[in-house]
C-alpha cells in the first residue's frame, strides 16, 4: 500500500502514461506551473482562513 491506498505500481503507470501523453520537455513547464497553482491556491486558502479570523474577532 503507497500513498492514499495507491500502490507504487499503480502510481508508477499513471505517471509512464501522463509523460507519453505529455512528453519529457513539456512535462517539465507543467511541472512548474502546477507548483505555481499550488503554491497560490494554497496562499489564496491561508488568506481566506485569516480573513474569516478576522471577522470573527
Amino acid at each position: 500500500m503507497g500513498l492514499g491506498g495507491i500502490s507504487i505500481w499503480q502510481l508508477l503507470i499513471v505517471l509512464a502514461i501522463i509523460l507519453l501523453l505529455v512528453g519529457p520537455k513539456r512535462l517539465k513547464s507543467l511541472g512548474s506551473e502546477m507548483g505555481n497553482f499550488l503554491r497560490n491556491f494554497r496562499k489564496a486558502v491561508d488568506d481566506k482562513e485569516k480573513d474569516q479570523n478576522e471577522a470573527d474577532k
